[in-house]
């Protein structure tokens, strides 16, 4: 998995609340085009029915051009259970969605491929939003290391983050590699359980 220490770039408001999966990961895109995830993101809400670009879609305005930080509404990634959805957003090049909460399932499937799903309150995320589109340039800097997001010099807003999950990140573990690094432990554990339950 990637490393996440810190990312800067741009950052796009997209403050529509309950964007769901299929919105992310459209089913027949991603049956058509498997090997580009990122493709697809908001595919029918960037392109009209014949398939025409919508350029008054924020992700296509030349000013969010290769955004980096989404900024987006409540329940993001709710709807069905699909890691394409995670996969479309990073492959879009978006490596961080603020959002003032996410669905059960999203951010899980995010922290496993290193999207960093960052959770602020309503009025916070609100307020970063208008910040942006005040911009002249819209970037901002999420650092993963001091739970902060920047504007240039300025810390704007601090997250939390499990602790677990943050130091996975910064150190670019998978699940399979945390468990590895318990390996000791478990073969202790089981010479132990074999010891006191022989029976097992």
């Amino acid at each position: 998995m990637e490393t996440f220490t810190r990312v800067c770039g741009t950052a796009v408001p997209l403050l529509m609340p309950n964007i769901n999966t299929d919105a992310l990961a459209p089913g027949q895109w991603n049956r058509d085009h498997p090997n580009d995830p990122g493709g697809g993101l908001f595919w029918n809400q960037r392109h009209d029915k014949d398939g025409t670009p919508l350029p008054s879609f924020p992700l296509d305005m030349p000013r969010y051009k290769d955004a980096r930080i989404l900024i987006a509404g409540a329940n993001f990634g709710c709807g069905s259970s699909r890691e394409a959805a995670v996969w479309a957003v990073l492959g879009f090049g978006i490596r961080c969605v603020i959002a003032p909460s996410f669905s059960d399932i999203y951010p899980d499937s995010a922290f496993q491929n290193g999207l960093l799903c960052v959770v602020l309150p309503t009025a916070e995320v609100t307020a970063l939003a208008a910040r942006i589109e005040a911009m002249a340039q819209p970037a901002l800097c999420v650092d993963l290391r001091s739970q902060t997001i920047e504007d240039g010099n300025d810390v704007v807003a601090t997250f939390a983050i499990a602790e677990d999950r943050r130091v996975a990140m910064l150190e670019g573990l998978d699940q399979t590699m945390i468990l590895r690094r318990k390996e000791s432990a478990i073969a202790a554990f089981q010479a132990a359980d074999a010891r006191n339950r022989p029976w097992i």
